[in-house]
């Protein structure tokens, strides 16, 4: 059969509109299956357990399943990888978290290109790091731990949850900061960590707040300085570093980001979502609950946010001369 011009004309046009319709109809459909959120760390560290929060008020929101995925290794990069290369849906989201900015500066080769292969979508929190002891470690308080360490040049060990993770960073911190002289010792998660410095077989650690709040709570452990500007409520008796040390502060974020490419249809809807359930008074009490704070961001601003970040690191990491162990 032969189309005349105008019929042709016509025909053209129309199927140069289906994918428009198309992926408008996806827009409004999403989510029709259930959504991961990767985390590049393992279960019981921060950024898990306030993913599992958010995860878990998507899944009402949305009568859809949000599930946390855990995929730790490589500072992050492991999971951060996977989710670059998945395809840009809204199915495959990535709970960004500080160590992606670092990384982007620490690695030569991390997998990705964070500002490149990734949209963030909105913020979901800002906690603060702590430094906690063994409950035998002779120092009760910031300045003696400082005073210590000091008389003991060398001799005190210091965990993190990950070399050249922001924990790692804020025990260098710490050392420029004061001039002591710590061992550190890297630990691939913060459950570990707790498992050995409440037994004994570490001294210290730079722990997130709320995994180390619960063993703080239980006398499991000692916190003696919560690396922010000011008190905590949770925690009101503990002092903030700066009493100790003018200018130490070292907090850790965490956001949502998808593929380059995701309809901004579903990016403005996942935003909208993901900010409603951070302005809900329940998930506000559970975040201050466990020392974090809902951030709340439009999607322009959560991208903002993140190249603020990769620049602030890349000056400090090449300025110390930070290297990936």
């Amino acid at each position: 059969m032969k189309l005349g011009r105008r019929a042709f004309q016509r025909f053209a046009a129309g199927a140069l509109t289906l994918p428009a319709v198309a992926r408008h109809a996806s827009a409004q459909t999403f989510p029709a299956q259930p959504v991961r959120l990767v985390v590049g760390f393992a279960a019981g560290q921060a950024i898990d357990i306030l993913a599992r929060l958010i995860a878990q008020s998507l899944t009402e929101q949305f009568s859809q399943q949000f599930i946390v995925d855990n995929k730790p290794g490589s500072g992050g990069n492991i999971a951060s990888e996977g989710v670059a290369r998945a395809p840009a849906d809204g199915y495959t989201l990535l709970v960004i978290g500080a160590n992606n900015p670092i990384n982007a500066t620490l690695y030569d080769k991390p997998g990705y290109d964070l500002l490149r292969d990734f949209a963030p979508v909105a913020g979901i929190y800002r906690v603060y790091q702590v430094m906690v002891v063994n409950p035998a470690f002779p120092a009760k308080t910031g300045a003696e731990f400082i005073a210590y360490a000091k008389a003991h040049p060398g001799k005190v060990n210091v965990a993190s949850f990950g070399a050249a993770t922001i924990s790692h960073l804020a025990i260098e911190f710490f050392k420029v900061t004061t001039g002591v002289d710590m061992v550190h010792v890297p630990y691939r998660g913060g459950a570990q960590i707790m498992a050995d410095l409440i037994s004994g077989q570490i001294q210290a650690a730079v722990d997130s707040l709320p995994s180390s709040l619960p063993h703080i709570k239980s006398g499991a452990i000692r916190g003696l300085a919560l690396l922010s500007p000011e008190r905590t409520s949770v925690l009101p008796d503990l002092p903030a570093a700066r009493e100790i040390i003018p200018g130490l502060e070292v907090r850790t974020f965490s956001g949502i980001g998808v593929p380059s490419g995701t309809p901004g249809e579903i990016v403005e809807r996942l935003n909208k979502e993901i900010n409603a359930g951070l302005a809900n008074p329940t998930i506000k009490a559970r975040f201050a609950d466990v020392g974090a704070s809902p951030v709340i961001m439009t999607s322009a601003e959560a991208n903002a946010f993140v190249k603020a970040q990769t620049e602030k690191w890349a000056k400090l990491i090449k300025s110390a001369g930070i290297k990936a162990e």
